[in-house]
């Protein structure tokens, strides 16, 4: 038997916008019939684990507990991408022998971006 990750599945109040950021982050189309209830991202383009983005009337309060990490020779580049598409940056840190930026997307969903 084999488990297999899916789906990051992200509650949110505007799928559709949220699945916008991140598809214009990763230069990859949001999946056909998005809608600000439910949206994916990079099912048709093959990528997975897909990304899934769907609205809830109360997000839970705090830190979220998973995040996406992401890493670039270019991360740079990809920093000041997220940023334009109304991202925050929050900071950057060295540790671990890893360079790496945290983010925040326009809902305040936390990812981060490291150094190759």
């Amino acid at each position: 038997m084999t488990l297999a990750l899916a789906n990051v599945t992200f509650d949110c109040h505007n799928a559709g916008a949220l699945a916008d950021f991140y598809a214009q982050l990763l230069d990859v189309p949001v999946d056909p019939e998005a809608s600000e209830h439910f949206a994916t991202v990079g099912k048709t383009a093959g990528l997975s684990p897909t990304l899934m983005f769907i609205q809830v009337d109360d997000k839970t309060p705090g830190k979220n507990v998973v995040h996406l990490d992401y890493h670039s020779a270019e991360w740079r580049d990809y920093i000041e991408r997220a940023i334009s598409l109304g991202g925050k940056h929050i900071g950057d840190f060295d540790e671990y022998g890893v360079q790496w930026a945290t983010l925040a997307d326009p809902e305040g969903n936390l990812f981060d971006i490291a150094k190759d």
